[in-house]
């Protein structure tokens, strides 16, 4: 029987943790308590972020400067996938190359007196943003699957010295990402037990820019969040939370370099030459959400209102379903697809995702759903994730409609016609 849990997870569906709830996960066999309070909302009614204290602009960003500040989009594809590779706008990759060129210009300069400054703000930024007690639990990396790598690193450490009992486990939840899920086969053998559960990391890729995020009322050992998804950075960068509590010293950057052993978060101010301007423009993106009414909140508000929209949209042309209640999409939403496509495999799925892209110039995510037991054949066996942005427009949404209403026109099916 498992003494201690590790638990690894990333937020795909909302998930409401309350103290001491009994969740069951992975089989009805495993389950665990939750000793800290966490309630997390998708899209709560009422939302504040801790952020930076907005200014007071005169007028707000119009239609035509968000269309000027993606200009650099490709025209012709309807762009409806934002959650995969996320966006940046031009005045935020205007910063970025001013960076870039400060490095080139300068690299003594640059690394002497500017990278460490320069990822300090953006670490205290992003402490405002997401609540934290300390800049000393934030830690600036690459993506989500970095993190992911040093907190499973330091734990691999942890039970090869012994630190861990025979029978404790590392576990995750079946719809994990599947990167997350490759990376702790690498580190570990899978094992199952049921006790209390010792440290949480959440995996949280889409969650800053798309849902409130608030390490206070989370209570998670460790958050990671992609910045280039749904916050306007480049790619790519990331950051990794470490509650104050777990012991930052046993934490490295998985790249060795000349700062090792100075704290995570300044080993991963300097892994080597290579590009850390993406690491440095995220004042630039909060200048650029604080454009908008309301800030990154109005942002997300106006995303989710409008991701539901066109949700309800496609479904209803469609005649098919959403994938769960509009509530709990933020700024994404699952479509059902019409079952006539005769999407039956995840290679399906693929195909017809390169199809619409190829063929009509619309840019979405297809997934199959295998249909249970019970359900007749016309079951919805693929979804599409629908994303909106600020640079959408509802062109695009009727651009997918559409072409998928064509497909069903010609008498379209994965089988016959990939």
């Amino acid at each position: 029987m498992a003494c201690r849990i590790i638990m690894f997870y990333r937020y795909y569906v909302p998930h409401l943790f309350l103290r001491h709830q009994n969740i069951q996960i992975l089989n009805p066999k495993l389950s665990f308590h939750l000793s800290k309070a966490s309630s997390y909302h998708y899209y709560p009614t009422v939302t504040q972020t801790n952020f930076p204290i907005k200014p007071k602009l005169s007028s707000f960003i119009t239609d035509s400067e968000i269309q000027t500040e993606f200009s650099h989009h490709d025209p012709g594809v309807a762009r409806i996938n934002n959650g995969s590779f996320g966006c940046s706008p031009a005045s935020v990759t205007s910063a970025l190359q001013q960076w870039q060129l400060n490095w080139l210009r300068q690299p003594d300069r640059f690394y002497f007196n500017e990278l460490h400054k320069g990822i300090l703000k953006s670490r205290n930024t992003v402490k405002d943003l997401i609540n934290a007690e300390d800049v000393d639990e934030i830690s600036i990396v690459d993506n989500a699957t970095t993190a992911v790598a040093i907190v499973l690193h330091q734990m691999q450490w942890a039970f090869s010295e012994g630190r861990f009992k025979k029978g404790d486990a590392v576990i995750t939840l079946q719809y994990a990402y599947g990167a997350v899920k490759n990376s702790i086969k690498a580190y570990f053998e899978r094992a199952g037990g049921e006790e209390g559960v010792d440290q949480v990391f959440i995996d949280g890729a889409h969650g800053v820019g798309c849902v409130d995020v608030d390490m206070q009322e989370i209570g998670a050992d460790f958050y990671t969040s992609n910045l280039h998804k749904w916050f306007f950075c480049p790619a790519s960068v990331a950051f990794l939370y470490c509650r104050k509590s777990v012991t930052h010293s046993e934490l490295h950057h998985p790249m060795v370099s000349h700062d090792y052993g100075k704290g995570l978060a300044i080993e991963s101010c300097w892994i080597g030459t290579r590009d850390y301007s993406p690491s440095l423009v995220v004042p630039s993106a909060v200048e650029f959400t604080n454009r908008f009414e309301g800030g990154i909140d109005g942002i997300k508000r106006r995303n989710h209102d409008a991701v539901v929209e066109m949700g309800q949209m496609l479904a209803k042309a469609w005649g098919t379903n959403l994938g769960s209640p509009p509530d709990m999409c933020p700024s994404m939403i699952m479509v059902g697809m019409p079952a006539c496509l005769g999407v039956s495999s995840d290679d399906d799925a693929l195909k017809l995702r390169t199809h619409l892209r190829e063929k009509f110039g619309v840019e979405v995510p297809i997934y199959y759903r295998m249909p249970k037991h019970e359900e007749v054949a016309t079951a919805t066996t693929a979804y599409a994730r629908v994303s909106h942005q600020v640079y959408n427009k509802v062109d695009d949404y009727y651009k997918f409609r559409d072409a998928i209403n064509q497909l069903v026109c010609d008498g379209f099916t994965c089988a016959r016609s990939l």
